[in-house]
């Protein structure tokens, strides 16, 4: 009975881990409350009580996030709870392995860090294929398929592909050399007077300074809560992007519109589904907010320009380097030995165990 509970258990902890991105906020904050149970005796944590660890857990998971991942989980309180609920990982069945991670000297954590290390691994590679590909090689679908095709990456496609659209968008406007002027109209100079102060500080125009000259840039957001549907990119000239890696259906461009506020939305999605978007716009009256819709087509087509094509000189590596950048950026333990230190002081690289698949 009781190996069948522990199946039970860890049955609950892979579809945990499967169901992760490669951040892995969720299993982190089980393989520290299995930790401190096993560790600190003073803190009274009873695994079958929540309470005695649902709040405090969370600032254990950000202390490793922040040393691994150089951030920490985003998700509404509710997301995040929803960790302990019956069709997750509830109290019952982290008190199985809190027994089990006791036993066998934190083999439960050992499990768990060692997926989040296996991930960061395939990340390795992805970060490799483009360190070691030059404009010739490199290949976009090639790239994507790497995430397609491994259970481990999959689910962080979707950032992945943020990543691909900006390193092409940032890349090709700052090489087209593109400017924006700033400069406010004469005849309300009293005003700009009147409010000194917010002109200097917020505006950076000045009654003798009344233009300016900006180089047009990208940027993404950042990381942003799972369940997030806002945008992924705004530009400073105006213009804001929202990216899918997903075919767009009525819902989801529904949800992409009414969830900006701003007038020139750019989407990118798999499939451009014109006449859902024409009926939904139609529908609220709001075809003037979309600025245009980019399929993974044409991003496909413009990457294989950039690096092949008549400018590949001046355009690709620039953007295989901000590839490579922007991966190192989002995913900081790719590459680190730090990860490798932290196994040692704890102890997981010593455990062996044929049940957890530990060597």
């Amino acid at each position: 009975m009781m190996l069948n509970n522990l199946a039970e258990a860890k049955n609950a902890l892979d579809l945990i881990i499967k169901k992760s991105r490669v951040h892995l906020y969720k299993p982190i904050q089980i393989a520290e409350i299995l930790y401190y149970a096993r560790t600190q005796s003073t803190l009274n944590i009873n695994l079958a009580d929540l309470e005695t660890y649902r709040n405090r857990s969370k600032k254990w998971r950000d202390i490793i996030c922040m040393q691994f991942l150089g951030r920490v989980s985003t998700s509404s309180a509710k997301f995040q709870d929803n960790l302990f609920e019956e069709n997750a990982m509830p109290p019952r069945l982290l008190s199985i392995l809190g027994r089990e991670n006791i036993q066998q000297k934190g083999v439960v954590e050992a499990y768990i860090y060692q997926a989040f290390e296996e991930k960061h691994l395939q990340l390795e590679n992805a970060l490799n294929y483009c360190l070691t590909s030059s404009t010739d090689t490199f290949k976009l679908n090639v790239f994507l398929h790497q995430f397609w095709l491994q259970a481990g990456l999959k689910r962080s496609l979707d950032k992945i592909f943020e990543i691909v659209v900006y390193s092409l968008f940032e890349v090709l406007t700052t090489s087209i050399n593109v400017k924006i002027d700033i400069y406010y109209d004469p005849n309300k100079i009293a005003i700009l007077n009147e409010f000194k102060t917010f002109s200097d500080k917020v505006l950076n125009l000045t009654a003798l300074e009344n233009r300016k000259t900006l180089d047009a840039h990208f940027h993404r957001v950042g990381v942003t809560n799972a369940a997030d549907r806002g945008l992924d990119m705004y530009a400073n000239f105006g213009s804001v992007v929202q990216i899918k890696h997903l075919s767009l259906d009525k819902d989801l461009a529904e949800n992409i519109v009414t969830s900006i506020t701003a007038n020139k939305i750019i989407i990118v999605c798999k499939k451009a589904e014109k006449e859902v978007i024409n009926s939904l716009l139609s529908q609220i009256g709001w075809q003037t907010r979309i600025q245009s819709i980019v399929t993974i087509d044409e991003i496909t087509e413009w990457y294989d320009k950039a690096l092949t094509g008549q400018f590949s000189d001046l355009l690709g590596k620039n953007i295989i380097n901000a590839l490579s950048r922007e991966i190192k950026a989002e995913f900081p333990s790719v590459g680190s030995n730090d990860f490798q230190l932290f196994k040692i002081n704890r102890g997981y690289d010593s455990l062996k165990n044929e049940y957890w698949k530990i060597a």
